[in-house]
């Protein structure tokens, strides 16, 4: 639901006497909250369930505690009524508008007894007993609320002055302060295209879901959409890797499954299954979400979709299970395992499974990239995502090798095919460096989980950096102003022990620390602190995925897998901020499989490549379909 003043989720209230005693309660799992105002304007929380009557509560003089709302949790203190309202299993989307909404509206309304209008204007117009919706927020509002909002200090109050605050805010009418629903929020808030929208229509009306699209589409930003709009209660956000699962707030499949690596005979596996904790996990679920499903093996795949029916007891594909799956076979295959003596194994994709078909997914290729602005530069990377190449694709990328895209002391990140190359180089410049290193070491929160966080987050445990080190931005600090994920700097010096950094966009950034947080299959988290760069002068093209990098240069002699040269390709976010050495058409090659698949997609709705919202609506036959939406996107290349 698009209504931001509506909230589906389970709810408790509690009423106290002056003693803190509980004088009544009232608990309901399916509850609708709407934001209601009455003719004076005064603003109430109306709470609706079935076989009870509504329960409306003014918002005056409330304290909110929305630490947990990015888990669907958050709780409202009534102090005047002496009642506390919590509420749980929220979708988190839907949680942070409903609160953006109501704090919104309470920082901007005026009630009758504060109002202006003469005595006589306000009781002809007041009508007490009548209530109207909230009316949606306004830009002007968003304003007014947001400046309103970070006119709090950052600094560190005394424990008096926090307490004299607090009391003040409690005993006026201000609504309490919400900064953290304006800025650096855990979910998204851009709006979603055209085919995003269908996507996430597709998913919240309970079908099976594949959606793919080509590096930069969107792909992961619509997927913390979806889970930010499904109860979290019941949906587990899982990935292929567990950097992927970091990024979008979940955990591993391999975590979730239960089965270990999935090497074990089947029977093993369901006995793996079988423990209670597993058993428990397996059977809330009620959404299964799988990120960069395309390096999931079809084997491992196949042996969860049998662990799901047995464990659930449910003979429906899965268990029942409602499925959304992500990503592109395009890129990064399934590592496939070889045997000692043989050739390696081809890797077999979850899309070639008889669980695959049974699931019945209903497929969406988001085809309209927000990564790139060139369209020149957009077809190149189409061409090459399909394994061809022609004269003009040579010519172009051949030319940057002479591109000069340093600038500032900040130089180009070498993508590296093998991960230990990319980790010699990066040692090897920074002991090149004059000057004494500085460590920064990780705040993990116990010994052992140190192992886990360094698997799962992107950020490093041990960090060395010295002045003129090259390094690379971890997270999204302000996006308005360039400081986001894979945003290239040099360091400049250390300010208060933090490292200094100089952007190429000229903006100055002192790294305070940040937290990463990963979940536990048992519903747990992990919280690492540490400051959010990574050393830049190289880094390999399997842990670049998802960065969309500003300055970057590759030597693709040594591709050894289908896509990779096409993953790394893509992380340009133009072709001025590219150089590619040596190339040769022989580097780029898609696998046949992938393209045969890709072939056979149905029914997808398609958008033309490059930014724009335009659709165009295409049925054509299970034959055709591919080719006709490659005429669609024209100048493309026949894959034929």
């Amino acid at each position: 639901m698009d209504n931001e003043a509506f909230l589906s989720c389970e709810v408790n209230i509690e009423w106290v006497n002056k003693q803190g005693v509980i004088q009544k309660k009232f608990s309901t799992r399916k509850t609708n909250l709407r934001l209601i105002r009455n003719g004076a304007r005064d603003i109430f929380i109306e709470i609706v369930a079935e076989k009870v009557s509504p329960v409306k509560l003014k918002l005056k003089g409330i304290n909110v505690h929305k630490k947990f709302m990015n888990e669907g949790k958050a709780s409202i203190k009534f102090l005047e009524e002496n009642a506390t309202l919590y509420l749980s299993n929220a979708p988190p989307g839907q949680l942070l508008s409903f609160l953006r909404t109501m704090f919104v509206k309470m920082t901007g309304e005026t009630s009758i007894q504060n109002s202006n209008k003469s005595l006589r204007t306000q009781l002809l117009t007041h009508k007490p007993n009548q209530y109207e919706e909230i009316s949606p927020i306004t830009n002007l509002e968003m304003e007014k609320a947001a400046k309103k909002a970070c006119k709090s200090t950052d600094t560190t109050p005394s424990p008096l002055a926090g307490k004299k605050r607090k009391f003040e805010r409690i005993s006026t009418d201000k609504a309490p302060a919400a900064k953290k629903l304006y800025s650096n929020s855990p979910l998204p808030n851009e709006p979603l295209d055209i085919e995003q929208k269908d996507v996430m229509d597709a998913c919240l009306s309970g079908r099976n879901v594949f959606f793919t699209g080509s590096a930069g589409t969107g792909k992961s930003y619509l997927l913390k959409r979806i889970i930010g709009a499904l109860p979290p209660d019941v949906t587990v956000a899982t990935a292929s890797t567990g950097v992927a699962a970091c990024h979008i707030g979940g955990i591993t499949l391999h975590q979730f499954a239960g089965i270990g690596g999935g090497d074990a005979t089947l029977e093993r596996c369901f006995e793996l299954a079988s423990k209670p904790l597993t058993v428990s996990i397996w059977r809330k679920c009620k959404h299964l979400i799988i990120d960069e499903i395309s390096m999931v093996d079809g084997l491992y795949f196949e042996k969860i979709e049998e662990v799901a029916r047995k464990v659930r007891r449910n003979d429906k594909p899965f268990g029942g299970i409602q499925l959304i799956l992500c990503g592109d076979f395009f890129q990064l295959p399934p590592v496939s395992k070889s045997v000692p003596g043989q050739k390696k194994a081809s890797p077999r994709f979850c899309f070639q499974t008889k669980a695959w078909q049974n699931c019945m997914l209903n497929t969406y290729e988001l085809k309209n990239v927000h990564r790139q602005n060139d369209y020149k530069f957009i077809r190149i990377l189409n061409k090459i995502r399909f394994g061809k190449v022609d004269d003009d694709v040579i010519d172009i990328l051949t030319n940057t090798s002479n591109q000069k895209i340093e600038k500032d002391g900040i130089l180009a990140t070498r993508l590296c095919t093998h991960t230990a190359d990319a980790d010699i180089i990066n040692e090897s410049k920074l002991k090149d460096l004059d000057g004494d290193s500085k460590l920064f070491e990780a705040q993990d929160p116990a010994p052992g989980s140190t192992k886990q966080l360094n698997q799962q987050t992107p950020v490093p445990g041990k960090l060395e950096l010295k002045i003129g080190a090259q390094v690379m931005l971890l997270k999204n600090i302000n996006i308005s102003v360039g400081l986001v994920n894979g945003a290239r700097g040099v360091v400049t010096g250390f300010r208060e022990g933090l490292p200094v950094v100089q952007f190429r966009n000229k903006k100055e950034y002192v790294a305070k620390h940040e937290k990463w947080t990963i979940k536990t299959a048992g519903g747990g988290s992990i919280t690492r602190k540490q400051v959010p760069l990574k050393l830049a002068w190289a880094f390999s093209i399997h842990k670049s995925q998802g960065l969309t990098l500003d300055c970057v240069e590759m030597s693709l002699g040594r591709v050894f897998e289908a896509g990779q040269a096409y993953v790394a390709l893509s992380r340009a976010q133009s072709l001025d901020t590219l150089r590619v050495l040596d190339f040769k058409s022989s580097q780029v090659w898609a696998n046949p499989d992938v393209l045969n698949f890709y072939k056979t997609l149905d029914d997808i709705r398609i958008i033309p490549l490059g930014p724009t919202n335009k659709t165009v609506n295409k049925k054509d036959s299970k034959k055709n379909n591919f080719k006709s939406k490659l005429m669609l996107n024209k100048p493309l290349v026949n894959i034929c």
